[in-house]
């Protein structure tokens, strides 16, 4: 039976070796999404299909946009694939929808295999690595607020300004890397995923001024 699958990933590597890994069914058809508004275009096409998904490097606002989209399409099948996803993300996803599989793309590959074979069953496989993240961190810690520095507050300023990376790094005379990791501590104190969500976070906080926020 043809099974339809849909890479959501804006990787060309990791696009090319799951691909690589789906086509060794030859009874499998892989397609390619570029976007969110891609992705839900070959969804109504494909209301069944298999989405893999890096989250953390497409445009989805939040989880909030990502839940909506999978339950419009209740008979689709997700597998999450990132290099980070925060508990709270986890946790969140996890709990609110059984068509989500969780793995990571520096783990082992027999993770991903064995996310791949379980949805094939129409069942969902969280790794080891993710199940010990939700379990080990309870709510209390997830949603303690976390202390940014200077430079740190004055960066999600300057995101929320919409400001490239590549234009912080520039007015601060400093290397892109440099914001770049900037960016990812700030990430993983507020328990964010995206440039979205730490704008939400900060204006709750009082982190920046709204007259200072970019939509």
């Amino acid at each position: 039976m043809t099974r339809n699958y849909i890479l959501a990933d804006n990787q060309e590597l990791t696009r090319f070796a799951l691909e690589s890994l789906i086509r060794q069914d030859k009874n499998n058809t892989v397609y390619r999404a570029s976007d969110k508004a891609s992705l839900v275009a070959l969804l109504k096409e494909h209301e069944s299909a298999v989405v893999l998904l890096d989250y953390t490097l497409f445009d989805f606002a939040d989880e909030d946009q990502l839940l909506i989209v999978a339950e419009r399409f209740s008979l689709s099948e997700w597998i999450l694939i990132s290099d980070e996803l925060t508990p709270r993300f986890l946790r969140r996803v996890v709990y609110a929808s059984h068509q989500f599989s969780i793995v990571f793309k520096d783990g082992p590959l027999k993770d991903l295999r064995d996310a791949l074979d379980a949805v094939s069953h129409h069942q969902r496989h969280i790794s080891q690595r993710a199940l010990e993240v939700i379990i080990n961190q309870s709510q209390e810690e997830e949603e303690r607020p976390s202390i940014l520095t200077e430079t740190e507050t004055e960066i999600v300023k300057a995101i929320a300004q919409g400001k490239t990376t590549k234009e912080i790094a520039a007015e601060r005379f400093s290397s892109i890397h440099t914001i770049t990791t900037h960016r990812k501590n700030i990430f993983r104190k507020l328990g964010v995923n995206t440039a979205h969500e730490v704008i939400k976070y900060a204006l709750r906080a009082g982190l920046v001024d709204s007259s200072e926020f970019y939509i």
